[in-house]
Formats: C-alpha cells, structure tokens, sequence
C-alpha cells in the first residue's frame, strides 16, 4: 500500500456518501460529477486496500471498513479545520475584530478547536491569536492588548475576571530507559522535588503548577536539570533520555501511545488542575470575544447556554 495519506477530499466525499447514501447526492454537494466521484473514490479505495461503498441501483451504502475508515475521517476532517482555524488566527496579525492570547496546552490542544466553531457561527470574524505562557498571558490582558486570554496558571491574578474553561492533569514522564520507567513504586513527592527535572521556562503555568504542588508538601524543588521554552522541546529532551518531565497528559497523549515515553505513577499527589479563560475585569467580554467565551464554556460541559442567549456562570 502507498505511504501516501488520503487527500481532505476524498475523506469528505466518503463522509458525504455515508450522509446522503448516494454517490451522486455527495458529488453534488461537493460541486463535481458523479464520474469524477466515482474516480475518487475508487482512487481512496486503491490506496487505502479496502473496498469502502458497495453501489448498487438503489443508492450506495457504506461496508463494514468504510464505516469505520468514514469514522476516522470525521476525527481527520475536524482536526484539519482545527489546524486551518488555528494557523488563520497565528496569521492575523492586522487589524482583528478579536485579539486572544493563550499559553501553550490550551493552544495546542484547546484553542483551534473553540476558534473553529465560532468561525462556523461568525465566518467573518477576524481572530489573532498570540501563543505565550500563562504569565505573559496575564500581562497582555491587564495592559488591554488583548480582549480575551487563556491560562492553565494555578492561580488568577488580581485584577482579571476568569472562569475554567477545561481541565487536564499533570503527568510525570520519562525515557523508556530511564530507571523510574522500571519501577515497582510510585514516585513520591520528595523524591521528585530531589530529581533534577527538564522544566519550562519561569512564567508557564504548568512549572508554576508542579513548584506549588511541592511547596504545599513542604519540599523545594531542586535545580532544573533544563529549562526550555516549548512543550515540543521538553517531550523530545525526554523521548532522548535527557531526563524526567513533568507535562499536561493530553501534550504526551500521542508519546505515551507510541511509546516513546512512560508515564511514573506519583504516590496520593492530586495533579488535576483547571484552565481558566480570563479577561481584565473592568472590561468584561463582549461580541466575538463573548461568543468565544460562550463556546469554550460549552465544549467544557460547564454551563448549557446557548452563544449569544442568557449568561454564563462567570466568577471573578
């Protein structure tokens, strides 16, 4: 089979046929015709080894491995609107009718997503989006550069208005090779205040997470074994057996399923933590930056209400 991957395309002519149950109906509404469907098709299914629609002249239905190639490409096709949504927001840097800054998990893995949905509500909103960490964050709102922030900090600052928008945890991760990949035990909480740790660099929120955690048990931190300044560059020093991290689990999601790092359970410590949207509290959100608010809200199950009707449960 071809190491080339399907093309966005073909992925959503298959969506459309499982949709509609017809071939023709999914040419249509993709604007090409129904030979040039067909093609397509027969060119995803060529390259993928699988037969993905059984036709017939009752319309076309999907096959057991369609079905489950289509549910694939539905996660696929709602990444790359993510990515698009994203990059679109990286690159507006005129003038924006929404200016966002967000440290680096919510814009990694959070952000794009929220993004996405209100272009589809609001596709003539203009979004600009500024990836920093937490502390940067805070400033950006207090000196009013920016209508909206999101932060994973422990802490809000004064001054600021917030409400969580999301959740993760924190998880401790080393090389395959290092030692406490190997262990019976779990990690205590002194041990890993002792263990010289690659962390972010002052200001991320979560090395502001993990030194709290410590300080609350009692125990210092030791020196940083490294100090980096991207979440990419901390998984690949450890992925090299530089030594252990400390990460948000959905940064790691994809190392850990591959097994290029393994997580070290740590003891009865809670690493939970939320992440907050915050904005400056005289200046409380409106238009876009409100229906954005509304929507993270939404995708986090923390309020019902619909964007643009009623209010959110907003604390300060």
């Amino acid at each position: 089979m071809s190491a080339s991957p399907p093309d966005p395309t073909s992925l959503t002519l298959l969506t459309l046929v499982a949709e509609t149950g017809s071939l023709g109906r999914a040419a249509e509404r993709m604007g090409i015709s129904q030979p040039a469907a067909s093609k397509r098709l027969g060119q995803l299914e060529r390259l993928l080894g699988l037969r993905l629609v059984d036709r017939d002249t009752r319309g076309s239905a999907l096959t057991v491995e369609g079905k489950a190639v289509c549910q694939w490409a539905g996660k696929v096709l709602d990444e790359l609107d993510a990515l698009l949504a994203g990059a679109a927001a990286l690159r507006g840097e005129r003038e924006t009718d929404l200016r966002l800054a967000s440290s680096m998990t919510l814009a990694e893995h959070f952000v794009p997503r929220w993004i996405g949905a209100l272009r589809q509500t609001s596709p003539d909103v203009l979004v600009s989006l500024k990836v920093t960490n937490s502390e940067q964050v805070a400033a950006l709102v207090t000196a009013g550069e920016i209508g909206l922030g999101f932060v994973e900090a422990p802490t809000v600052p004064p001054g600021l208005g917030s409400c969580q928008v999301a959740s993760d945890r924190l998880a401790v991760v080393v090389a395959p090779g290092h030692p406490w990949a190997r262990r019976d035990e779990p990690v205590d909480l002194a041990e890993l205040a002792r263990t010289r740790l690659i962390v972010r660099e002052p200001g991320s929120g979560t090395r502001e997470t993990i030194e709290r955690l410590l300080a609350g048990a009692g125990v210092k931190p030791a020196r940083p074994l490294m100090v980096l300044d991207a979440n990419a560059a901390v998984r690949a020093a450890v992925a090299d057996g530089a030594g252990p991290a400390v990460l948000s689990a959905v940064t790691v999601r994809e190392d850990l399923a591959a097994g290029r790092v393994v997580e070290v359970p740590i003891g009865d410590a809670d690493l939970r933590r939320r992440l907050h949207a915050v904005w400056a509290e005289d200046r409380r959100p409106t238009g876009a930056a409100d229906l954005l608010l509304r929507i993270a809200l939404g995708s986090s199950g923390r309020t019902s209400v619909t964007p643009g009707h009623g209010e959110p449960r907003l604390t300060r």
